[in-house]
């Protein structure tokens, strides 16, 4: 290789050696947590998320009757998760927490057929540990693998009714970092990006939130669809995880 190939191969690099469309490495240990319905550790490089999916009987009172079931979600960041420590939100409300809790639970109502859950209400706890960016991408991923799992388990029971699945949904951040389009943010691209966005996108290739800000600056249409087309092949890769994850014996 030449000065001006090598030159060229270290621009294309990123701080920690990826290329522009890597993803960190995606690891997911399933049954983490043994007395929940279905649970796995989920790490995006050295963010860590723990998902945690509960059934409990009963549904919201404007279920009610309906034979309706109900999924939603909680989501917080462990005090020492972010190395100085973030205090726990006893008397205030943590909004930002609210907000990612809120949208788990839509991505995780899109993939999920209510009419075959019965009068129960599904929980998705997704609890960050260890926070180095991407920690709502890495909670929806795997708050998946929890809610296909219990789902699944209470299907051979007999709880719910088959199909209840309607199929899978992974999540991925993108941006733009000195002038690139790249994939899956760290805390320190995330930090310096002049566009940040978060996309979660069905196994059927369909996108359920597409959230992007422009930092500082703004962006084009063709940097969006370069952006969209970078989350497309990440969630691919994300749900051969998944699958991978969820079909491990308990």
């Amino acid at each position: 290789m030449n000065k001006t190939s090598k030159t060229k191969s270290r621009r294309l690099d990123r701080h920690d050696g990826r290329k522009a469309d890597q993803l960190r490495p995606v690891t997911i240990e399933v049954d983490f947590v043994p007395a929940a319905d279905g649970s796995c550790l989920i790490a995006y490089g050295t963010t860590r998320v723990i998902c945690t999916a509960s059934f409990s009987p009963g549904v919201p009172a404007w279920l009610k009757g309906t034979g309706r079931g109900w999924v939603t979600a909680e989501y917080g960041m462990l005090p020492a998760s972010t190395g100085e420590r973030k205090s726990r939100p006893i008397a205030k409300p943590d909004s930002r927490a609210t907000e990612i809790q809120r949208l788990i639970g839509r991505v995780m109502r899109s993939v999920v057929r209510m009419e075959r859950l019965g009068e129960n209400t599904i929980t998705l706890d997704c609890d960050v540990i260890v926070a180095d960016g991407g920690t709502r991408s890495a909670g929806i991923t795997g708050a998946y693998v929890a809610l296909a799992r219990a789902i699944g388990q209470a299907q051979a029971a007999g709880r719910v009714r088959p199909g209840a699945m309607l199929g899978g949904v992974a999540a991925v951040s993108v941006g733009i970092v000195a002038g690139r389009c790249v994939l899956d943010l760290d805390y320190i691209e995330d930090s310096a990006a002049e566009v940040d966005m978060n996309v979660a996108v069905t196994s059927a290739g369909r996108y359920v939130e597409v959230q992007g800000t422009a930092e500082s600056g703004t962006f084009t249409h063709t940097q969006l669809d370069k952006m969209l087309a970078l989350a497309r092949r990440g969630c691919r890769r994300l749900a051969a995880v998944q699958r991978q994850a969820i079909a491990q014996r308990r």
